[in-house]
């Protein structure tokens, strides 16, 4: 004996009840199948409304007459012509329905299906009618009238199998044979007792069953069996819980000792998390019933939480499986489980409400914990989590939050006299909560799992209001807040399933480096999948204009798309896109040098972000503020990385805090921190005039657009700020003594008047020459003392430099040119041969490269520590 579940999805169409016969016809050669029907998918919530309704007053004829319609498309025959068109449909969904199990009911049977859905929509519309005028109804009815749909659906079932002339199908009478008792709409099934009326129907069914069925020509009997109901010890009819026929499959299988339990759904099994809000979830081919269990009251909706305890009890195995996708290998449950995973997967429980009872009076007061469950317990109130503090102060569980009426009523009633003596604190109550739970039977074997756990938690940036493990260690629980759920599971399922961590980056400023960025992350996406990384750009951003999209932007075509984009860039367009998609590791890439962006970056650590930049103006506005980003970035465990502010592509911040975290104390620094002014030195020791040279960096790309942002040795000046600040100096910008390039005598448009003005950066420009005769001077001057000029860098017995200097052959710097920068360290380790730090420090390609090398540094295993 197989027993087989049909859930609602599987019947919600005619095509869809075929293709289900059809697959009965085909397993019942060999088998002797019994086999539980849903309702048809709707039908249930349909009467549930109308009931509601009906004790309101209220009766809609619209909604009984879409009830009836939707029984009799149920049993309509559709013309050959209608099932070829839909059979060459391409546009049709992929469930089934285009496979050829067309079954034609003949006339009779149909006027008797038409019939019987008569009765009982006249049954149903008296019910209701006077359900109205009472305004109320009993539970006993309540369960009458929600059965009906499994009734309607095994009699249409019935007739389309006898309609084959294949077999011979019998309707099993669950209220005659299924005995259970308590709540009328969620009644617990008794099994020994319906065994043994099972085995008396069963055995009278054999006895006068048609001649027909027992000729060799047909196929066995298959037995239907509409889910959800049972006879109730009291009387009448009582249903087993919403979504109870997969309970009602499994108690018949433990009666029968069936060899299996097949559900069948409309999805391909067991996920490792909700498919539905997890599209990285994986299907568990194999599960333990304990797991099930877990997973099951956990809020796993695949199983109703009572359906794993019956198949337990009795050793029978559990098949999930998937109608629209029959060829699926689907999940199976036993007593084995799959020891090799040790983790099987992720369950969200959510409309919890967290209840807290607190109070010097439940200290070394014995009884009190059975006080409280026993009051819940006598109000048939469920509890889903529960935990005490060590100190016995107080006592927290959750239960469902439609339950949380009767148990604050109980828990009151049960220590009124303790509430008013003080020695209990009001009861707390924390709303709209949710218990995330990690679940599997080889956690006990591995050390650490419940620690990875809540790290996950911590890096969603979850609140966690109470925790649970059970004595198995197969589950760890936490309760958190409703809002976080999805967030907590997409990066629990990802660090423990998926092993594939996001990065979710915002890249605003779309100038030389902003575009080389994005060009480097799209011709590195195969190279990132290989690694496990899933990096997607969701947002690009220009003065003007601000492109985002929720599956990612499409990289190879985003000049285009942002060129269409109809939104402005802000800061709170951004943060409520994180918020609406669940983004967990949202990353803002600031490729602008501008004031007001860089003055929000507190804001944006506050709010979840990472902050990456090539942008110096943070780091050196107000000591203050810069502190603040550091706080701000540790407290809220985000990372705030500005490499590229110094050397470009060259790792000179992580040098200097590697020195420091290994315990070195700098001495003096010195460096020449501009490709752009390294470029041009190297220039005039090769006799090129000052113009020339200029005109050069400015055409190769090195230089800002306005060529006076460096030449005034401010852009320097900042570089060397970030640097003692980044060594512990307490220092503002206008504490650097600056030498600029631009002598006193030389009357250049200010660019802070016209800032990327062309005309003025062109008048500039033309009045360069001026300036020939001068450094011509200085080089030579500097050539007669056999030494090079180079401008440089410098901190020193904590002072601060910006200037033209004449460097020494032998100096480390003074070989530094061609957009080369250089950082000289001595230290009381690196004494007296410095730290030598060279490289490129120029170019579109190399800032970008360490911009995308500091977005990688935000991936969850390098988010641990200072930020």
């Amino acid at each position: 004996m197989q027993v087989l579940k049909f859930g609602g999805s599987s019947l919600g169409t005619r095509r869809k009840m075929e293709a289900v016969a059809a697959q009965l016809l085909n397993r019942a050669n060999s088998k002797q199948l019994m086999v539980v029907l849903s309702a048809p998918q709707g039908m249930t919530n349909l009467l549930e409304t109308m009931l509601q309704q009906a004790q309101l007053g209220t009766l809609e004829t619209s909604q009984l007459q879409e009830w009836q319609s939707r029984c009799l498309a149920l049993i309509a025959n559709e013309s050959a012509t209608a099932r070829s068109h839909d059979k060459n449909n391409k546009n049709k969904d992929n469930d089934n329905d285009n496979d050829d199990h067309s079954i034609q009911l003949n006339k009779n049977t149909q006027a008797q299906l038409e019939s019987f859905i008569a009765q009982q929509t006249q049954m149903l519309e008296r019910q209701l009618q006077g359900i109205a005028l009472l305004g109320e109804c009993s539970n006993k009815i309540k369960a009458k009238l929600m059965s009906m749909g499994e009734l309607t659906s095994v009699q249409i079932m019935q007739a389309l199998l006898n309609a084959t002339q294949a077999t011979s199908a019998q309707i099993l009478p669950a209220q005659q044979c299924l005995s259970a008792s308590g709540d009328y709409l969620n009644a617990q099934v008794d099994i020994p007792a319906s065994a043994k009326s099972l085995k008396r129907w069963l055995t009278a069914a054999a006895t006068t069953a048609p001649q027909a069925a027992k000729t060799s020509t047909m196929h066995a009997t298959i037995t239907l069996v509409p889910g959800y109901q049972a006879a109730h010890e009291d009387g009448g009819l009582c249903v087993l819980g919403r979504n109870g026929s997969d309970y009602s499959a499994a108690v018949l299988a433990a009666a029968l000792k069936a060899e299996c339990c097949e559900i069948w759904t409309d999805v391909d099994g067991v996920y490792t998390a909700d498919p539905r809000t997890i599209k990285s979830a994986q299907l568990i081919k194999h599960l333990s019933y304990e797991e099930a269990m877990e997973l099951s009251h956990f809020g796993a909706r695949i199983l109703h939480p009572k359906t794993i305890a019956p198949l337990a009890q009795h050793n029978v195995p559990c098949l999930i499986k998937n109608s629209q996708n029959p060829q699926q290998q689907g999940t199976l449950i036993d007593t084995q489980g799959d020891p090799q995973l040790p983790i099987k997967g992720l369950s969200n429980l959510t409309q919890m409400a967290l209840v807290t009872v607190s109070g010097p009076g439940l200290k070394g007061v014995a009884g009190i914990s059975a006080r409280v469950f026993s009051c819940l317990a006598q109000r048939n109130i469920s509890i889903n989590l529960i935990t005490q503090s060590s100190s016995e102060f107080s006592i927290s569980f959750c239960v469902e939050q439609r339950a949380l009426t009767p148990t604050k009523k109980a828990i009151s009633n049960e220590f009124d006299l303790e509430l008013k003596a003080n020695l209990i604190k009001p009861i707390d109550i924390q709303k709209n909560m949710a218990i995330i739970s990690l679940i599997g039977d080889g956690m006990r074997h591995q050390v650490g799992l419940a620690a990875r756990f809540f790290a996950s938690l911590a890096q969603a940036h979850v609140n966690v209001c109470a925790m649970a493990q059970d004595s198995s260690e197969r589950t760890v629980s936490a309760v958190i807040s409703e809002q976080q759920a999805q967030d907590a599971l997409k990066v629990c399922h990802e660090n423990f399933f998926t092993h594939m961590p996001s990065i979710d980056v915002f890249v605003v400023g779309c100038g030389t480096v902003g575009e080389q960025l994005l060009e480097q992350i799209h011709r590195q996406q195969s190279f990132l999948h290989k690694r496990n990384v899933k990096l997607k750009v969701y947002g690009i951003a220009n003065s003007q204009k601000l492109l985002t999209n929720a599956h990612g932007i499409d990289l190879s075509q985003w000049q285009q798309d942002l060129s269409k984009a109809k939104q402005s860039f802000s800061s709170d367009v951004l943060k409520a896109f994180v918020k609406r998609h669940h983004l967990v590791n949202p990353v803002l890439v600031d490729c602008t040098s501008s004031n007001a962006i860089a003055g929000s970056y507190l804001d944006y650590l506050t709010s979840g972000f990472h902050v990456v930049t090539p942008n110096k103006k943070a780091n050196t506005m107000a000591q203050t503020y810069y502190q603040k980003l550091k706080d701000t970035a540790r407290y809220r465990h985000r990372r705030y990385l500005y490499e590229t502010t110094v050397g470009a592509g060259l790792p000179i911040i992580d040098a200097v805090q590697g020195l420091q975290n290994a315990g070195d104390k700098l001495t003096e620094f010195g460096g020449i921190l501009s490709g752009s002014l390294s470029y041009l030195f190297g220039l005039l020791e090769e006799n090129q005039p000052f113009s020339t040279a200029i005109q050069q960096a400015r055409e190769k790309g090195y230089t800002e657009p306005d060529p006076r942002d460096d030449l005034s040795g401010l852009d320097v000046a900042r570089k060397l700020l970030i640097m003692a600040r980044e060594i512990g100096l307490q220092l503002e910008l206008d504490d650097i003594d600056i030498e600029p390039l631009l002598p006193a005598s030389f009357q250049a448009v200010p660019s802070n008047a016209a800032p990327n003005n062309a005309e003025s950066i062109e008048a500039f420009m033309a009045r360069l020459p001026e300036l020939d005769q001068h450094y011509q001077q200085r080089q030579q001057q500097a050539a007669a003392n056999g030494k090079v000029l180079r401008y440089v860098a410098q901190i020193k017995h904590n002072q601060c430099q910006v200037k033209i200097a004449e460097l020494a052959p032998g100096h480390p710097l003074a070989s530094i040119k061609n957009g080369e920068n250089a950082l000289v360290i001595q230290s009381d380790y690196y004494q007296p041969i410095p730290f030598v730090l060279r490289g490129y420090g120029a170019g579109a390609t190399v800032t970008a490269a360490g911009i995308f090398s500091d977005i990688m540094r935000t991936l969850a295993w390098q988010q641990q520590g200072a930020a």
